[in-house]
Formats: C-alpha cells, structure tokens, sequence
C-alpha cells in the first residue's frame, strides 16, 4: 500500500527558480545586443545610400550621352523591321517560284534595303525564270544572280542559286 500526505508540506524548487531568473536575464541581454546591432545596421544603411545616390546622378547623366544615341538607333532600326510589309515581299518571293524552285532561305537587310534569297531549281533555265519572274514583281526593282552551283553528284543535278533582290521605294 502506498501513503500520500497530501498535508505535508514541500519545500519551494530554488533551484529551478534560479534557472528561470538566469533564463530571463539571458534573454533581456540578448534582446539589447539584437537592438543594438540592428541599430548599427540601420545606420550603416543610411551611410551607404548617402554614398550611393551621387554615384547613380552621375552614371544616369553618362548614359544620357552616347548611350542614348545607341538606344535611338537601335529603337529606329526595330522600328523600320516592324513598318515593313513582310508579307508583300514574302507573296511576291513565292509567286515567282513555282514547281520548279525550292526556297531555301530569306535574308532581309533593311539598310541596303534588299533581300538575299538562296534557292534550289530543277535545272538551269528554271532558275533564270525564276530571276526573271521575280524582277517583274512589284515590290522588286533589280535582282541579279550572286551565284549558281550545279550539284552533280545528285543524279537529277539541281542548281543551288543564290539571288539579291533590291526593293524599290516603300514596299
């Protein structure tokens, strides 16, 4: 059989009212130190941005000059890609084609204001037709021939060709 006295009387824990009074204690010091480096930081912040501000004043006034020229042009050159009507210079590449020509590639160059089309035709006198009928497209002026190639080693010999076109005004 077990006796509990519930009339007795217990001693208070000292030892474990000393820890919480030293955990208490240990927690206010830590909060000032945190105060105290957070303060320093803040500071620090302010100092850096004082030093800052003058720096950008000058980079924003350096970037007014050439740079900005830079980005107008390049702005400009966006420009003059997006006001040109691709599709009428593509209708008009395509409709010079026919059965007998394969286009390969398109390279527009805006500041020559011409195009480079590279092609393959079934034979020689396919490929002249199509110099030929694309000169007579409206948006084109002068195409000439850059250059030919006869690939022999394909048994139907197809020419690989490569012609400028230059567009004549606003397409």
């Amino acid at each position: 059989m077990v006796y509990l006295d519930y009339r007795r009387s217990k001693r208070f824990p000292v030892g474990g009212t000393v820890l919480l009074v030293l955990a208490l204690a240990g927690l206010i010091l830590l909060g000032g130190y945190y105060r105290g480096i957070s303060l320093k930081a803040a500071g620090a912040q302010t100092h850096l941005e004082k030093i800052e501000r003058p720096l950008q004043r000058r980079q924003a006034g350096a970037t007014s000059g050439k740079e900005l020229e830079l980005e107008v042009r390049s702005a400009n050159d966006v420009l003059r890609q997006l006001t040109l009507p691709w599709g009428k210079l593509f209708d008009a590449v395509e409709a010079a084609g026919g059965k007998d020509v394969a286009l390969l590639a398109l390279e527009p160059d805006l500041g020559k204001r011409t195009v480079k089309i590279s092609g393959e035709a079934r034979n020689l006198s396919a490929m002249l037709n199509y110099v030929t009928q694309l000169e007579a497209q409206g948006p084109f002026g002068t195409v000439y021939l850059q250059n030919h190639q006869v690939q022999r080693s394909d048994p139907e010999k197809p020419v690989q060709f490569t012609a400028i076109a230059a567009w004549e005004g606003k397409p």
